[in-house]
């Protein structure tokens, strides 16, 4: 078990900070026009994303208090503590390694953590995914009928769906036209329906993705995919309405994700189908285990390889940089200088690149999930606001509906706003509007305009006197007045490859730890989820028509019931 945490409110640099957010008046404005330098010495590089923090509201004094503050709540100690499998873990006493899933082949010496090689253990695993993987790309892996597999359908739930589908989404330019993944999460029927309505039940294939084949949600799923594979092979008279044509199917059409061997074979999975991951890997940071196994069908094992390299090059950056110029580090420390000096509530993540349109959906799960806590990890009360609310759109999508209130609103909202230099489809207008866009114009460096122009608008503003100068009537000057000092950090990569997506992944991935360990909370067990999900059990009795089961619910819930019962069509 995990030693206590440090009250962040007892040490000298928390008071130092306190003292300082006092005197704190952000210009940013003022301070680059003082400060040449503030760009070029606030900007930083990890892997492939360079990194502006230079509009954020801090100043050098800020930067060096927040990295006394991460000193001072034995960060270090807490970053060697994950990386060598101590169990930090502590509601669940494991160890968290998810960056062990993207070590390097034959890095010596090998990570052992109790009693396990965990290396080979990752490689094992490792080399049977990419084994599969290519068996269903070159055509080798058929279906029950014989026809290789066209469409791969995941079946899965928070970790085991939001990660597979952002990286499938960002990387789909990687793909190939005649293989194509679809995914199921919502146990909502509708989902299930719609998404399996126009296949071909020969030519597709199915991953019940359930670390132990439990999940409500994922088995409800997966029994209404294997009734439909059934029931369309069936009536395509492919097969036999009997008991081992159907298992044959399921054993042609089915695999697993899952180390519950027992209940994989009970469903009808061949377990030696079956790709396992280990209880040191939480679900919303699985994507580069096993839970990719759809990514490496889809793109193929060397692109997955190139995904768990960008992480790597993450996690040796967040290992070994000084704090003073460590990415994750910075934007974790400044997240808490937000959170609990100014007041910040949410955070948005804002993608210029409509390939990371699922981006911030992602990071929903992993920050909040990971970070909302009110208790610490040794079970006493936080000392202090925990978590943020993170959302976001692509730009600039976001730009035509919620950026108003960035802009203008009373709410201080701190951004994240990522670019990549070179898009996947570099096109150009050729007629243009005669107006503002050339004829010839390249469309990416208008959209990346956009992009320049926002940052610069949230952190300088107009005055009112610039808006006068504009010719605008006084009556509607405050109107067009943007009070600027609204924090952005920029991050631009060179183009999103697989390795550029992996290091974003893995960038909030240890801003969230950062974060965590200054709090003292353990960000990576997720108990809230479970009442819901157990009340859901008890309730479903009474939904289905149990009078004795609504009679012991609520008033509330009870009226909800039975306008339920009268209204189901």
């Amino acid at each position: 078990m995990t030693s206590s945490p440090v009250d962040p409110t007892t040490t000298t640099s928390w008071g130092d900070l306190y003292a300082h957010y006092q005197e704190f008046r952000g210009d940013l404005r003022a301070w680059f026009a003082a400060d040449p330098g503030r760009a070029e010495r606030m900007t930083h590089v990890a892997g492939d994303l360079h990194v502006d923090l230079s509009k954020n509201l801090a100043t050098d004094e800020t930067l060096g208090l927040l990295v006394r503050l991460a000193q001072e709540v034995r960060l270090p100690e807490r970053i060697e503590a994950m990386f060598t499998g101590e169990h930090i873990n502590a509601t669940e006493d494991r160890a968290v390694l998810h960056t062990a899933l993207r070590r390097a082949p034959g890095t010596q010496p090998p990570l052992v953590v109790d009693g396990q090689d965990v290396d080979a253990d990752v490689q094992s695993e490792l080399d049977k995914l990419s084994a599969f993987a290519d068996q269903v790309r070159d055509g080798s892996w058929t279906g029950v009928t014989g026809k290789p597999v066209r469409t791969v359908v995941n079946i899965g739930i928070g970790g085991s769906d939001l990660g597979p589908v952002m990286v499938y989404e960002a990387l789909k330019p990687y793909g190939r036209p005649d293989l194509e993944v679809r995914f199921v999460s919502n146990i909502d029927p509708t989902d299930v329906a719609q998404k399996t309505a126009d296949l071909d039940p020969e030519t597709t294939l199915f991953i019940v993705a359930s670390k132990t084949f439990g999940t409500l949600e994922t088995l409800t799923n997966a029994r209404l995919a294997r009734a439909w594979l059934w029931e369309r092979l069936i009536a395509a008279g492919v097969i036999e309405d009997d008991p081992d044509a159907k298992q044959a199917a399921v054993k042609a059409h089915f695999v697993a994700v899952s180390t519950a061997l027992d209940k994989v074979a009970d469903f009808g999975i061949d377990p030696a189908n079956a790709f396992g991951f280990w209880d040191w890997v939480g679900g919303r940071y699985s994507v580069d285990s096993a839970i990719g196994t759809s990514l490496a069908i889809a793109f193929g094992p060397a692109v997955f390889r190139d995904l768990l390299a960008g992480f790597r090059a993450v996690d040796e950056h967040f290992r070994s940089a000084p704090f003073e110029a460590n990415v994750p580090v910075l934007m974790g420390m400044l997240n808490v200088w937000y959170v609990n000096f100014l007041g910040a509530h949410t955070h948005a993540v804002l993608p210029y690149a409509q390939q990371l349109h699922r981006f911030p959906a992602y990071l929903q799960q992993l920050t909040m999930e990971s970070n909302g806590k009110s208790v610490r990890w040794d079970g006493s009360p936080v000392t202090t606001q925990t978590g943020e609310v993170f959302w976001g759109e692509p730009g600039t999508n976001g730009q035509h509906a919620f950026y108003q209130l960035i802009h203008q609103g009373t709410r201080l909202i701190p951004a994240d706003f990522i670019a990549l230099a070179t898009p996947a489809y570099p096109l150009t207008d050729g007629t243009g509007d005669g107006k503002a866009v050339a004829a010839g114009a390249d469309v990416h460096e208008l959209f990346l305009a956009n992009f320049f122009a926002q940052t610069k608008a949230l952190a300088f503003g107009k005055t009112a006197d610039e808006v006068r100068a504009e010719g605008t009537p006084e009556e509607i000057v405050p109107a067009r007045v943007f009070s600027g000092n609204r924090p952005t950090t920029s991050i631009i990569a060179p183009a999103l490859t697989p390795s550029v997506l992996g290091q974003l992944v893995a960038l909030y991935e240890h801003i969230t730890f950062v974060q965590g360990v200054v709090w003292g909370i353990d960000s990576f067990d997720q108990w809230g989820v479970e009442l819901g999900k157990k009340l859901a059990l008890e309730v479903a009795p009474a939904v289905s028509g149990d009078d004795a089961a609504l009679a012991a619910q609520d008033s509330s819930t009870q009226a909800l019931i039975r306008y339920y019962r009268e209204h189901r069509a």
